[in-house]
């Protein structure tokens, strides 16, 4: 099957049913109890620092670790599983001291591993098509916020930093085969903008056009991002990307995302998309949340025709993916909204002028 050919069947699947994203990452690598050995493998013996707790070079140094977690995550019901490239861009990457070379392949190993698991489960189980998302996370520098207390002026990067950092991200993993890109996690709207501009200019200038799936992150129960937006505000900033998917990722449980989910899902006219964390961490930095209660809480939202694409992020495992696959499947996809035509400005606040 051809990546246009999947790509068609991504957007079909995303018609009849609500689909499923995988889980955690972090944790399950967690529960490897890999060594600092493990991280550095062969490639990086000599390099300086410490390397664990780097989870995106295992694409390199542990692949049979990442494969193997692509299929825990398709096997328990994931439609969606995203590549293990969170933080592979230059930027990220320079706390570990990793040249532009290595960052490169981080992400094309990473799209490659995640292309070969999604194939393999399609071939398996053709009626269920697999898909392989290219994750593009945040950057440890944002462009909308000082990085010093008495500068507000100050930053640590330029746009055209961030810029060149997610193009070259971006490169690679569309070389690598990801039928999307998920750009997710996002606390900066700028950034995240700075993101699209890479995909899109990349693609006038010839490289192949992919589904782009925007998720932002409200920070707390104040229904802000941490660069400050309002959910509709946030849409009204990156819908001119005519995104697949749109929604929120991290740092909240689906009860306390809930009301942020259909914010979006009354504004938004493109498919909605959510996966919260296991609940709040606990005082140790533990999720406690059970998979059968993560599933129970996403169960509500679909029933309530607020969600087209659902998953989970932090402390969520395969059973979490296993439970609310199950809890969604004979529910209907989120009916698209047709929303009258009117000019919507951002900021920080949404506002709207009709004519």
């Amino acid at each position: 099957m051809t990546r246009a050919t999947r790509i068609a069947a991504l957007h079909a699947a995303a018609r009849e049913r609500i689909l499923v994203l995988d889980g955690s990452w972090g944790v399950m690598i967690q529960r490897s109890e890999l060594s600092e050995e493990d991280f550095r493998g062969d490639r990086f013996t000599s390099h300086n620092g410490q390397m664990k707790g780097n989870n995106d070079i295992l694409c390199l140094t542990r692949p049979d670790v990442i494969a193997g977690l692509h299929d825990q995550y398709f096997a328990a019901g994931a439609d969606i599983s995203e590549t293990n490239t969170f933080s592979a861009t230059v930027i990220a990457q320079d706390d570990y001291k990793l040249d532009e070379q290595s960052v490169w392949d981080i992400n094309l190993e990473g799209a490659k591993l995640a292309r070969a698991a999604a194939d393999r489960w399609t071939a398996k189980e053709p009626h269920k098509p697999r898909f392989a998302a290219g994750s593009i996370g945040p950057l440890n520098k944002m462009l909308s916020m000082s990085s010093d207390v008495n500068d507000p002026g100050a930053r640590l990067v330029t746009f055209d930093q961030v810029y060149d950092a997610y193009r070259h991200q971006v490169k690679a993993l569309n070389e690598g085969g990801v039928h999307l890109y998920l750009i997710e996690t996002i606390t900066d709207t700028l950034n995240c903008k700075a993101a699209i501009k890479a995909i899109k200019d990349l693609e006038d200038e010839g490289m192949e056009a992919l589904p782009i799936w925007i998720s932002g992150t409200i920070t707390d129960r104040s229904g802000r991002t941490l660069s400050g937006q309002t959910a509709e505000a946030f849409w009204n900033s990156v819908r001119h990307a005519k995104p697949f998917a749109i929604g929120f990722n991290c740092a909240l449980g689906a009860d306390l995302m809930r009301p942020f989910i259909a914010e979006l899902s009354r504004v938004a006219d493109t498919l909605v998309a959510a996966y919260p964390n296991a609940g709040l961490p606990n005082a140790m930095g533990q999720y406690d949340e059970q998979p059968h209660e993560t599933a129970h809480f996403i169960e509500e939202w679909a029933a309530s025709g607020l969600v087209n694409i659902v998953g989970g992020c932090c402390g969520t495992t395969p059973e979490h993916i296993r439970h609310t696959a199950e809890a969604v499947s004979k529910l209907l996809t989120r009916v698209i909204p047709e929303r009258p035509v009117a000019m919507r400005l951002s900021g920080l606040e949404p506002f709207e002028v009709v004519a």
